[in-house]
């Protein structure tokens, strides 16, 4: 690390001691590694910049299995905005659960778009509250484009905060077809609140590094499961 950094390398064991100390890494042999705090959402931008070619590829493949005129909803990840992203100019009619994904949608017109009522988280600009359930119960969807923090054979899908449970939760309920876009790393990796079972979808969409035997044991439950290079 002394000389990726150009760090003296007596610097670079102290940095790495406090962060410890903060429950932030933990030291290996030679380095650290990060530790991930499964309670505490990760600030919107640090999530946006993660795993960008993964997103990429991930988004464009998911993008195509949805219809002209069909009725989507998009959860406030950022994957998910990715999709909607691609879909923009595209008609369909769209219920976004975060004002970015409405953005990313509305960039070209063509499709329909609506966002439910509730407050607007400040950093994500997800929309919370009990308003969110409520209008996703009126909307009747072909198709729901879920992110999760997390994709367990054990302990199934999760996220890190009770309101987005509760809405992607609500968004399952009210979708014909349950689409999971999701980054390799966050596949057999635990976050707080659980919204629903890997059983419980039909498709996931994922690149072509994610562990083999993982894939494998969510195909036998029963779901499609997509690859596609990441950068392709």
């Amino acid at each position: 690390m002394a000389e990726l950094t150009g760090v003296a390398a007596v610097t670079i064991r102290r940095d790495l001691a406090e962060l410890e100390e903060l429950g932030l890494l933990v030291s290996t042999h030679g380095g650290a590694r990060r530790v991930e705090r499964r309670g505490t959402p990760k600030p919107f931008r640090v999530r946006q910049a993660e795993d960008p070619e993964a997103k990429a590829a991930i988004a464009r493949t998911a993008s195509e299995l949805i219809g002209d005129d069909d009725a989507v909803i998009f959860d406030n990840g950022t994957t998910a905005q990715a999709v909607a992203q691609r879909l923009a100019g595209r008609p369909i009619t769209a219920m976004c659960l975060s004002l970015h994904s409405a953005a990313a949608l509305g960039a070209k017109p063509g499709a329909n778009i609506f966002v439910p009522g509730g407050e607007v988280e400040p950093d994500t600009l997800a929309l919370s509250s009990v308003a969110v359930a409520s209008a996703l119960r009126e909307f009747r969807a072909d198709v729901v484009v879920l992110g999760s923090c997390s994709t367990s054979l054990e302990h199934g899908l999760a996220t890190t905060t009770y309101d987005d449970a509760e809405n992607k939760r609500a968004a399952m309920r009210t979708a014909t077809r349950r689409i999971l876009v999701v980054a390799p790393r966050k596949l057999n990796h635990v976050s707080t609140f659980r919204f629903g079972d890997i059983e419980d979808l039909h498709q996931l969409v994922t690149t072509t590094d994610a562990p083999a035997d993982i894939l494998a044991q969510i195909r036998d439950l029963g779901v499609q499961v997509i690859t596609v290079p990441a950068g392709k």
